[in-house]
Order: C-alpha cells, then structure tokens, then sequence
C-alpha cells in the first residue's frame, strides 16, 4: 500500500513538472511569436527609411550628419540578429528618426511636399503598429518572466535554462520626450 502512495505522488509530481515545462515553453515561444510580428512591421519600417532619407536629402543637405546617422541605425537593426540586439538597434533606430523629425521643421517647403507628406504618414502608421505590437510582445514576456520567476515554476525554469526577458521599451533617452507634455500653440 506504501509503495502504491510513493508511486502515486511521484506519478502526479512527473505529470506537474511535465506540464509546468510546457508552460514555460509555450509562454517562450508565445513571446518569439511576437517579436515575429514586431518584426514585420520593423521591415516595413526598414524598407521605408531609404526613400525617407532620400527625399529629405534633397532639401537638407547640411545635414548630412544626422542622414548618415539614421542610415546607420537602419543597417544595425537590419544586421541584428538575436531578439535582444534588435530591441537594442530598434531603439537606436528609433532615436535616429526622432532626431530626422526634428531636423524636418527647419523646411517649410519640404514639410509641404507630397512625396515626403505621404513617407511620413506610412511611417506614421507603421510606427503605430510596432507600438501595438511591442504591447502585446511585452505582455508575452511579461507572462513570460513572471512564470520564469514565480514558485514552483521557477524551479524548473532554472533547471531548463530558463531565464527573465527583457521588455521592448522606450529608451531612456527617449523617455524625458514622451514624459513631457505636449506643447499647444495657437
């Protein structure tokens, strides 16, 4: 009878450790999945930036500096590889185009051309979809390291390599802009 209880309890031990295993690896591949769709529209991102950089190139030319530096942005995020590197290139890139948006104010004529009238709103639009989707990646590594860190699952997690994610966040350069209320001007 002894044996039968030992065996019962290790049965339903195996069975727990062997769904919370699946769990973590569901809540991985659920945060993988939705970098994947981050993804997308950072391609879309990255596939718009040239034809940006060109059209303002034509009315900016002392700022060559800040074109380069938005050039290189792009080709960083695009040569990334790991989920890490590209939240790190993203945002690098990102900090990039925020600089390119503040350089544009300085040209009424090429704020009121078409071209880069209709680049701005696709880019717009594009960085609209990689917030909603860097929400959704971050509730997925949200669940993720939550499950990674919580009891008993923890314990497996460490077992099995495992570990706490990093969110897609603003970066901290950024941060004090998007704090900052917005000014209205009449």
């Amino acid at each position: 009878m002894t044996l039968l209880i030992i065996l019962a309890v290790v049965v339903v031990l195996v069975i727990g450790a062997i769904g919370i295993y699946n769990n973590l690896v569901k809540l991985r591949n659920n945060r993988e999945n939705a970098f994947a769709n981050i993804d997308v529209q950072l391609k879309q991102r990255h596939d718009l930036i040239p034809q940006l950089v060109a059209t303002v190139k034509g009315y900016a030319q002392h700022e060559k500096e800040l074109l380069e530096r938005v050039t290189q942005a792009r080709a960083a995020a695009m040569g990334a590889t790991t989920i890490n590197d590209k939240i790190q290139a993203e945002n690098a890139l990102s900090s990039a185009l925020a600089g390119l948006k503040v350089s544009v104010e300085a040209y009424p004529e090429l704020k009121a051309n078409q071209n880069f009238l209709q680049l701005q709103t696709e880019i717009a639009d594009i960085e609209n979809k990689i917030a909603a989707t860097r929400r959704y990646f971050n509730t997925a590594t949200r669940e993720l390291n939550n499950s990674v860190q919580t009891f008993p699952s923890n314990i497996f997690a460490n077992m099995f390599g495992f570990k706490k994610e990093p969110m897609f966040e603003i970066p901290q350069e950024e941060r004090a802009t998007v704090e900052k209320a917005p000014e209205i001007k009449f």
